[in-house]
């Protein structure tokens, strides 16, 4: 349950809340976009330390 008062509408939540910080959100998709992009890990390397940091996190992979 978010604790601040997010849009309803279309999409995941986590984008409608980074809507409302603009300049946030186009950082946030700027470093996004480069871990992606411009990362020289092997993506199946790179997808096994996601899954594992969400692991350690307790988030839900």
């Amino acid at each position: 349950m978010a604790r601040i008062a997010i849009p309803e509408g279309e999409g995941l939540e986590r984008s409608r809340m980074w809507a409302l910080q603009t300049n946030v959100a186009k950082g946030i998709g700027i470093a996004g976009n480069a871990l992606y992009t411009q990362i020289s890990l092997d993506t199946r390397v790179r997808e096994v330390a996601r899954m594992r940091i969400a692991q350690i996190n307790e988030c839900h992979i």
